[in-house]
């Protein structure tokens, strides 16, 4: 298998994991467990298969996805009660996977429209997408929510792999700059608790005095 089909394996079975997580927070059956890792695991390559109107989507070609997040899904049923914070893990594991993700979901809008600006853009929609639907799900905070860098790790990994493939580099080189890249910055965001400076909001003016 060449390299971003292992990297689209990689991050969906991450995914997968992470959604598992989360619904053993929430004290799910199998059948819940299932669900999650499938919805998070898929979320993402969806939506970007759906903006590049790729249909039908990835795991309806390849049903092989959906067996991959059944089986981590099963994993983490069984083996979720015996990590000290799973929490702490389903957000290190979501880092990988955003990684992964971005990078995967950047080569195949570059491969599919031939714009890096595209690239980026359906790299960040793939990375970020599924985490987002599993806090959703779960009804914890999401992501998008807290404090440390998030969508931006995904935006600079997919932006650092399409530039090193515009600059001729060989995939493997090109895919592991941006992996690399999108996961030193979300791992130094939950390492280090790196933020952008949030918006100091001024009181709004009530309605009647606007009027």
């Amino acid at each position: 298998m060449s390299l971003l089909v292992y990297l689209d394996y990689a991050g969906i079975a991450l995914f997968a994991a992470t959604g598992a997580l989360a619904a053993s927070r929430k004290q799910l059956d199998l059948i819940g467990f299932l669900f999650f890792a499938m919805v998070t695991g898929t979320g993402g390559g969806t939506v970007r298969d759906i903006v590049l109107g790729r249909v039908p989507v990835f795991w309806v070609l390849n049903p092989a996805y959906i067996l991959v997040c059944c089986i981590m899904g099963v994993i983490v049923f069984f083996t979720a009660h015996l990590l000290e914070s799973r929490y702490r893990l389903l957000i290190w594991l979501d880092a990988i996977g955003l990684a992964a993700y971005c990078v995967l979901g950047a080569a195949k809008g570059l491969a599919a429209t031939g714009s890096p600006t595209i690239a980026i853009v359906t790299g960040t929609l793939t990375a970020t997408f599924g985490g987002i639907l599993r806090d959703l799900m779960a009804n914890e905070p999401s992501v998008l929510l807290r404090p440390e860098i998030y969508v931006t790790a995904a935006l600079i990994g997919a932006g650092v792999f399409t530039l090193a493939n515009a600059l001729g580099m060989p995939l493997y080189l090109a895919s592991g700059c941006g992996v690399a890249a999108a996961f030193a910055v979300r791992g130094g965001a939950l390492w280090f608790g790196w933020t952008f400076p949030i918006y100091k909001h001024k009181p709004g003016r009530h309605p009647d005095d606007v009027m």
